[in-house]
């Protein structure tokens, strides 16, 4: 095997990989967002994030399956504006 061969072969990923969800998702209401794209426009991090859920401080996630929660766009953009709001 030539080395550009091995080289573009190392380039491959493997295994599942997900598609990353626009952040102009947020704009739309009634958009399903994942964990991530909440925590890229809240800028808290995955454990903060459940810590509030947990403490009710937070929007609930919508359960769509066993493994599966998604958390409605225009929720988490009500909970900003509440927070930028209090901080006025």
């Amino acid at each position: 095997m030539s080395k550009v061969t091995q080289a573009a072969t190392a380039a491959v990923p493997t295994g599942r990989t997900r598609a990353s969800q626009p952040l102009h998702a947020a704009q739309i209401a009634d958009a399903l967002l994942r964990l991530s794209t909440v925590v890229a426009i809240t800028g808290l991090s995955r454990s903060s994030l459940y810590a509030r859920i947990k403490a009710g401080s937070f929007v609930e996630p919508i359960r769509l399956g066993a493994r599966c929660t998604r958390f409605r766009a225009g929720d988490v953009t009500a909970w900003l504006a509440a927070q930028v709001a209090a901080a006025q």
